[in-house]
């Protein structure tokens, strides 16, 4: 079964830091590529930040560079996203996603699986 579960949201005044885990079933975490993505009502799923567990490499939306880190414990199955300095524009929810990623694909990978999301919200 591909299970992603999202845990960490919570509200938290500008310039707060948070860290959301993603944890990943086995069989997602085969998946070579993980992700974070950001939604508001009305607005297009945006993709935040993107990793390759088997190598460590990372990409970031140029929103969020700076301030977002993504990083991943093979061991635990588990994908972060470390957000500090937090502004009101981040308010959204935050989705978990896995899927295959291949040379050449646009950025972010089209993913083929998702949690059910974290709300984070972050007050002036």
């Amino acid at each position: 079964q591909v299970q992603l579960a999202e845990s960490g949201g919570g509200s938290v005044q500008a310039g707060g830091s948070l860290r959301l885990s993603c944890t990943a079933s086995d069989e997602a975490y085969r998946y070579n590529s993980m992700g974070w993505f950001r939604q508001v009502p009305g607005k297009e799923r945006e993709g935040v930040a993107t990793i390759l567990p088997f190598n460590g490499r990372t990409r970031y939306a140029d929103s969020v560079k700076g301030r977002f880190t993504i990083s991943q414990d093979n061991a635990k199955n588990t994908v972060y996203l470390e957000i500090n300095g937090l502004k009101p524009e981040d308010t959204a929810t935050y989705y978990c996603a896995a899927g295959w990623w291949v040379p050449g694909d646009t950025w972010p990978p089209e993913y083929t699986h998702w949690g059910q999301g974290t709300q984070v919200t972050v007050s002036s």
